[in-house]
């Protein structure tokens, strides 16, 4: 599955897990994406993967 909103083109992002003795250690945070029909900028329904912000901002009418 690929974990990139259709919408906002939100990714993964990497960065560090820090322990309590300091060490560091790479690690990802993967985007919150499901799939779901959704409406595109040209008024059409399409499906694929969305991103949790993107669907509630799309659920308020933004």
């Amino acid at each position: 599955m690929s974990r990139v909103c259709s919408v906002c083109a939100k990714g993964s992002m990497s960065g560090n897990n820090v322990s309590h003795s300091n060490i560091k250690t790479r690690r990802i945070w993967r985007a919150n994406v499901q799939k779901v029909d959704y409406i595109d900028e040209a008024g059409k329904t399409r499906n694929g993967y969305v991103c949790t912000r993107c669907i509630r901002n799309m659920r308020k009418g933004k």
